[in-house]
């Protein structure tokens, strides 16, 4: 069903049927996502580098994160083989490399260089962190699982949750003990083919939550 009809304000549509649009607006409604800019290494010890758009945060304590794959691609064959990988966060100075690294290429292919970026060897897991992101996880494997519609079919996507062992933090980011988010200005995935936004301190208000 799709409904596009004036006089009701509003555009409806059953995604299994199609949106209608010259757009999916699912991934511009849910947006802006943090970036899964995610290192890993193959089992040969080739080392790999991909953003993920859909990356987020699911535990507090202990710290969890994960990403979705669509495909079985060289990030999730990695971390299944080694069962680690880091998170690097991208802000508009690592923005560029993260998009060099999004390239098609093949496993043998090093998207640390491809992207100009470093590898730094994970200290707690064996997988490389970039050199130039101001913030990293090191993550440990905690469950890959295979997504499946409403019938229970399996989707060609694949859930990483890792738990995060240690993380590395450039100490001018923490002012007063406290993690400067705005000036970390980390780059968000904000919907459409080619959209991103980057926090800064102008976009934060404050709400404390009731008692």
């Amino acid at each position: 069903m799709v409904d596009d009809a004036q006089e009701s304000g509003w555009h409806r549509y059953d995604p299994a049927e199609g949106h209608g649009l010259r757009h999916d607006p699912f991934n511009s409604i849910v947006g802006p996502r943090p970036i899964g800019w995610i290192g890993s290494r193959a089992a040969d010890e080739t080392p790999n580098l991909a953003p993920y758009s859909f990356f987020n945060a699911f535990n507090y304590t202990p710290p969890i994160v994960g990403f979705a794959s669509t495909g079985w691609k060289h990030s999730a064959a990695n971390i299944a083989a080694t069962g680690s990988f880091t998170w690097n966060l991208v802000d508009r100075s690592t923005a560029d490399a993260m998009n060099r690294s999004a390239a098609t290429v093949g496993p043998e292919i090093d998207e640390f260089s491809l992207a100009g970026v470093s590898a730094v060897p994970g200290e707690v897991v064996d997988a490389p962190r970039v050199e130039q992101s101001t913030v990293s996880f090191e993550c440990r494997l905690l469950q890959q699982i295979r997504l499946h519609d409403l019938e229970r079919r399996p989707v060609d996507t694949w859930l990483t949750l890792g738990q995060v062992v240690r993380v590395h933090i450039r100490r001018f980011l923490i002012r007063d003990g406290v993690f400067d988010t705005a000036a970390a200005a980390p780059v968000l995935r904000a919907g459409g083919p080619s959209a991103y936004v980057a926090v800064t301190p102008e976009s934060f208000f404050h709400m404390r939550r009731p008692d």
